[in-house]
């Protein structure tokens, strides 16, 4: 097909599609099993069954098997069956682990997907690009990154970085006629857009000629690097971790073993032991624990309302020491209302909230008709006409398609009676100049009902000041003379004291036959007037603001609005302290890099910004020493975001670039969900800390028992069965609930974690050995109490120091779930512990009691008395450290 080649006519007869309505749901579920997903094949995934069976590739676990094929030729047959089964069970529990982890990014990887805007049964509707079929139409504009090849029928200023497919780093113009051309290359293909592309400027709608591996990105898949599982940082060092652990817990086991032999056991059942001690000992389910705890936690903070694109970011959340925030839509509600407007010298109030075309307009307090102020009919129908949004009525409800400011403008026009059919019949667009971030406005060229042609401006009020010659007076111009800009600069600043947003409206007649440049439609204008509105503070971002600074971390606003405003939200939401500093961008431009680095820790709230602005922002507080979050929604943002060391992007207004620059989205564009992220973070690195902790506690604990008992030529108070069932019941679950523990009372009281600090830091080491070592301890005296009472009875004292292992080990988990004592947290709150931890009593109780498990696991009913002694001993090991903490605390 030489879509190129087609006119607009035959396009949607080929494509059986139609530009005033879209496809229908019905046609569309046909074209999807016909043409399949819009996406790309991705290669092979491994199979349940493999990734099953990787489970026992462990050397350990390997050699631990040929143990007991061993053992089972000897006749040991029982002890084999049962080794080999417990072996399966971890293999089972690990391989639900990691498919948990794997779905858990899938279901990651299918949120942050881009979404697109098609037109659906007449209406435009946000979908995810897969959903997308040939015939589809689909409009997109500045930001966003294309979801399928399409063929442009309509383009306003329209360039597209295509860098991806064709190596071309400039962005690309774009145009919707067609033109006749052979063998031409996709670079030169000016009216066609393609998926994976870019859009850098303007507008523009197409039809979706090509999706998935039909597109043009499919027929190059190859080319495209996919993306892999990258390890993050934590676990990279666990598995540094796990090598030294490994060596350590190798060499200790063979002392263990060494010493046994030389105390008079058979070399069999030492090397049995031994083998069950080192696979028991070897902490080789931390990376999968990891990654669970990992991605429970990104599930909590989805339904929290953050999706984190980059596991990374789960970490560096917890360490983050600035917030750097836009203001509008993530601290205010992003619902702007025009409350004043300004014009000859005069201001009118407006009342009226939100997007509801409910209001009337008055003037010093008294009630007037918009039909008998020129001035003011002006501004508020070219704030109507300068607009690409719309609003749409629901069920009563008005809900905003576009930008917000817009919407505002289009609401307060309604007000005055310039209704959408009002305003269709009397006016036509004939060109519009999309609004950019660089030059701060959006301008279009309009025809009246007569045939008449001017252009309507709408911007940041300092720019089309800059822009117009002459300023609008009883209906005629009037030169833009000193007395008029000062007149125009204190009706800025009555408006911006007022915490008001400010937008300048400003117009001027050209020719019919005129082909402007956008450069000379926005020169030698007519100023006419402003609009100030107000974008009322989120309700709950002053508490997270407040929340922020008690955890040591400093939020910046950064906004592109007047100084005043800036500085009167700022205020409002607790954010600017007394001698805090307020810089606007004509400062930023005329600071160095070195300069800015110097004051920047004193300046709390950045107005009158560009987008480059931000990237200088960010690299002066990371060369303080500070690790910075950075919020960011359009396509000039994501430099900034990407430098930052946590970019986070919008989810509602964000741009496809912003969000794959980002490493979290926010769901719902709120600073308090940025306020509850890095509290999850934190949490998150917290619960690996904790089972970090009990695990290795466990693991020294289970090696010194052994150890010390050899080193005492004492009989073996663990045979390799009791190791291995501790090592599954006492060790996987209670670690795997400790991962999902609520976050501790002063967690977003503490300062932020330095990057580099090691998983050992805060004393996490000595807890470690001195609780294994108390453990080890514990369970060996109980051992040689019970054996020493009655050296026949070696297996009673065997079942003695088991259960005294496995309830040290559990009681020990509480202990691990608060940095000070087990008495700060209140051991119900977590049921997940408690279920963990009460199923592994009771499958404990059950190997010891139950007959037909007695032989297997080497155990014997235990004499109700003897539990106080078991109780007694393995409680010491937790409350003999936590009572001297309090001691010295007192």
């Amino acid at each position: 097909m030489k879509w190129h080649e087609m006119g607009q006519t035959e396009l949607l007869n080929v494509t059986k599609t139609s530009i005033e309505k879209g496809l229908t749901e019905k046609e569309v579920k046909k074209r999807l099993e016909r043409h399949g997903a819009n996406e790309l094949l991705e290669g092979e995934k491994t199979s349940a069954l493999a990734l099953f069976f990787s489970q026992f590739k462990d050397f350990m676990v390997l050699v631990l098997l040929a143990a007991t094929l061993v053992s089972g030729f000897l006749g040991e047959y029982i002890d084999a069956i049962a080794i080999i089964a417990i072996i399966f069970v971890n293999g089972i529990l690990g391989f639900f682990q990691e498919r948990k982890a794997e779905k858990s990014l899938q279901a990651l990887k299918e949120l942050s997907a881009p979404q697109v805007t098609a037109l659906r049964d007449g209406s435009w509707v946000k979908i995810p690009s897969k959903e997308l079929v040939p015939g589809d139409v689909v409009r997109f504009s500045s930001g966003d990154r294309i979801g399928a090849d399409l063929r442009l029928i309509e383009t306003k200023s329209l360039e597209i970085e295509e860098s991806a497919l064709t190596g071309e780093s400039l962005p690309v113009s774009k145009q919707s006629e067609r033109f006749q051309a052979s063998d031409v290359s996709l670079g030169d293909l000016k009216n066609m857009a393609f998926m994976g592309t870019l859009v850098t400027r303007g507008s523009g709608i197409g039809i979706v000629i090509g999706t998935g591996m039909n597109s043009a990105m499919g027929k190059i898949a190859d080319m495209l690097e996919s993306a892999g599982n990258a390890a993050t940082p934590l676990q990279r060092r666990l598995e540094e971790l796990g090598k030294i652990l490994i060596v350590a817990a190798l060499l200790l086991t063979l002392l263990v073993v060494v010493a046994g032999v030389v105390r008079g056991h058979d070399l069999y059942s030492m090397f049995l032991a031994g083998v069950s001690l080192a696979v028991a000992a070897i902490p080789e389910g931390l990376p999968a624990i990891v990654t669970v705890a990992l991605s429970l936690g990104v599930q909590r903070m989805i339904r929290q309302k953050s999706i984190v694109r980059k596991l990374p970011a789960v970490e560096t959340l917890g360490c983050a020491s600035i917030i750097c925030s836009d203001k509008t839509g993530t601290m205010t509600q992003n619902k702007m209302t025009v409350t004043h407007v300004w014009s000859e010298g005069k201001t009118w109030n407006v009342s009226g909230i939100g997007y509801d075309p409910q209001g009337s307009f008055s003037m010093n307090g008294r009630d007037i008709q918009v039909k008998n102020h020129k001035s003011l009919q002006q501004v508020l129908l070219f704030g109507a006409l300068c607009n690409s949004s719309s609003i749409i009525e629901e069920d009563g409800e008005f809900r905003l398609d576009g930008d917000p400011t817009e919407g505002a403008l289009l609401t307060a026009a309604k007000k005055a009676g310039f209704t959408d059919r009002y305003v269709g019949e009397h006016f036509k667009i004939v060109e519009e100049f999309p609004f950019d971030s660089a030059r701060k406005m959006m301008s279009v060229v309009a025809e009246d009902a007569s045939g008449k042609r001017f252009v309507i401006a709408k911007g940041a009020p300092d720019v089309l000041m800059k822009r117009s010659s002459a300023v609008y007076k009883e209906g005629r111009r009037e030169p833009f003379s000193k007395e008029r800009l000062a007149e125009t600069n204190t009706a800025l600043e009555m408006l911006a004291s007022q915490a008001l947003r400010t937008i300048a409206v400003a117009y001027k007649p050209v020719k019919e036959s005129a082909n402007l440049s956008i450069e000379k439609a926005e020169s030698d204008l007519t100023f006419i007037g402003l609009m100030g509105m107000i974008d009322p503070p989120r309700p709950e971002v002053k508490q997270a603001i407040k929340e922020c600074r008690d955890a040591g971390i400093k939020t910046v606003m950064i906004t592109g609005d007047h100084v005043t405003t800036a500085q009167a939200i700022a205020k409002q939401l607790g954010l600017l302290p007394r001698g805090g500093k307020v810089m606007d961008g004509q400062t930023l431009n005329e600071l160095t890099q070195e300069e800015l680095t110097e004051i920047v820790e004193d300046v709390y709230v950045f107005a009158r910004v560009s987008p480059e602005h931000k990237l200088k922002i960010v690299t002066a507080y990371q060369e303080n020493g500070h690790v910075v979050a950075m919020t960011g929604d359009g396509v000039n943002d994501a430099p900034a975001i990407k430098q930052a060391d946590i970019g986070i992007a919008m989810g509602i207004t964000g741009t496809d670039v912003a969000k794959e620059a980002s490493s979290l989205i926010l769901v719902d564009d709120n600073f308090a969900t940025i306020k509850s992220a890095i509290k999850e973070g934190r949490n998150i690195y917290e619960n690996i800390r904790k089972f970090i902790r009990y695990l290795l506690a466990s693991n020294v604990g289970e090696i010194l028992v052994m150890l010390f008992a050899m080193m005492l030529a004492l009989p073996l108070p663990l045979v390799p069965i009791q190791i291995l069932w501790v090592n599954l019941v006492t060790d996987g679950l209670p670690a795997m609930a400790l991962g999902m523990d609520q976050p501790e009372g002063d967690v977003m009281r503490r300062k932020p974690r330095h990057p580099k600090e090691g998983v050992f830091a805060r004393g996490l080491g000595w807890k470690v050995v001195s609780r294994g070592f108390l453990i080890g301890a514990a369970t060996l005296a109980a051992f040689m109490f019970i054996y020493h009472r009655n050296p026949d009875a070696l297996a009673y004292a065997q079942t003695v120091a088991f259960a005294t292992l496995v309830l040290a080990q559990l009681i020990h988990v509480f202990d691990c779930r608060s940095e000070r004592s087990i008495f700060e947290r209140n051991p119900f709150e977590n049921v997940y512990l408690l279920g963990a931890v009460l199923s592994s009593i009771v499958l404990m109780l059950v190997v010891i009691y139950y007959p037909p498990l007695q032989p297997i696991f080497h155990t014997v009913p235990i004499l109700m008395a003897d539990w106080l002694l078991i109780i007694g001993m393995s409680a010491i090991p937790t409350f003999l450290l936590a009572g001297s903490l309090l001691t010295r605390k007192k």
